[in-house]
C-alpha cells in the first residue's frame, strides 16, 4: 500500500517539481520525477539498475548518453501544443544528461528495474503513435511514447489529453492481478497539468472490495499513485487536462479489467 496517493509539486525547489520514487512512495516497480530547468542549466540522472524513459515535455534540449549525443530535441514549447513529443530510452547503467537551450524546459524522468535488455535510444514523435479513445465526454486524445509493442523491459509510458469536461480512464478500469491473458498486473502513476493552471481536476482510486476508496482533487503538477485499483479522471469545465502515465510490473503487458457494474458504458 502506498505511503500516500498523491503528491504535491514543489515548484519552489527547483530542478526537481515532484518526485515520487518506490522507497517513498512503497511502489516496487515506477518511479517517476518531474524537473525543470532554465536555458543554460544541465540535469543529469543515472540509470544504475533502472530503465530510463525521458520524456521532453516542453522547451528544447542538447542530450548526451554514455555513447550517444542529441543535439536540438525536443518540438514543443507547451504541453498544450499537442503535438507528439521526444523521449530518450536509457539502458541498465547509462546515464541521461541534458543542457536546456530554450528558455525554460520542463522534462519527465520515468523509471523502473531492468535487466538491460535493449540499449539506449532516441524516441522520435514519428515512432509516438497518435491515438483518439473514447466518445462524447468520455473522449480523449492518446500519444504512446513507449507502448508494449517497443523495446522495453519493464516501462509503458504514455500522454493523454482530456477536453474540459470530460473523463478519462473511463469507463474505469483496473490492472492489479497477474492473470495472463485477461489482466496483467501494472502499477501507475499520473503526472496531471492542467490548463489554466489555477484549476482542478478529480481522480479516484478504488477496488472493488473498498479496501481503497479515495477521491482526490489535483490541482496543476499533482502526481496520483495508483498501486491497485480503479482509476478514472474527470477534467472540470474551462479546464484541459494532461497527464502523463507511467505503468510498470513483472510481466509488460496492458490487459485491463472493466469495473463491471460500469462496462455498459462501452455500448452507449
Amino acid at each position: 500500500m502506498p505511503k500516500k496517493f498523491i503528491y504535491k509539486s514543489i515548484k519552489t525547489e527547483l530542478p526537481s517539481l515532484v518526485r515520487v520514487m518506490p522507497e517513498e512512495s512503497g511502489l516496487q516497480f515506477v518511479g517517476f520525477e518531474a524537473c525543470k530547468i532554465q536555458k543554460g542549466e544541465k540535469i543529469k540522472r543515472e540509470a544504475k539498475e533502472n530503465e530510463i524513459c525521458a520524456v521532453i515535455l516542453s522547451g528544447k534540449v542538447k542530450i548526451n548518453t554514455k555513447d550517444l549525443t542529441f543535439d536540438e530535441i525536443g518540438n514543443r514549447l507547451d504541453i498544450f501544443e499537442k503535438i507528439p513529443p521526444y523521449a530518450v530510452y536509457v539502458t541498465k547503467n547509462d546515464f541521461c544528461e541534458m543542457a536546456a537551450l530554450t528558455e525554460v524546459v520542463e522534462i519527465a524522468f520515468c523509471s523502473s528495474p531492468t535487466e538491460g535488455s535493449y540499449p539506449t535510444r532516441l524516441i522520435e514523435p514519428a515512432d509516438v503513435g497518435v491515438i483518439e479513445r473514447g466518445k462524447g465526454n468520455m473522449k480523449r486524445y492518446v500519444h504512446n511514447i513507449l507502448p508494449e509493442d517497443k523495446e522495453a523491459d519493464s516501462l509503458l509510458v504514455v500522454e493523454v489529453f482530456t477536453p474540459e469536461g470530460n473523463w478519462s480512464s473511463y469507463p474505469p478500469h483496473k490492472h492489479d492481478v497477474l492473470n495472463l491473458p485477461e489482466e496483467s498486473l501494472l502499477e501507475e502513476t499520473y503526472y496531471h497539468r492542467m490548463k489554466p493552471d489555477k484549476g482542478f481536476a478529480f481522480q479516484r482510486v478504488y477496488t472493488d472490495d473498498q479496501s481503497i476508496d479515495e477521491a482526490l482533487a489535483i490541482k496543476d503538477g499533482d502526481v496520483v499513485v495508483v498501486p491497485k485499483g480503479y482509476h478514472p479522471v474527470a477534467a472540470s469545465p474551462g479546464h484541459e487536462l494532461y497527464y502523463l502515465n507511467v505503468m510498470a510490473g513483472p510481466k509488460r503487458l496492458w490487459r485491463f479489467h472493466n469495473d463491471k457494474d460500469l462496462e455498459w458504458l462501452f455500448n452507449k
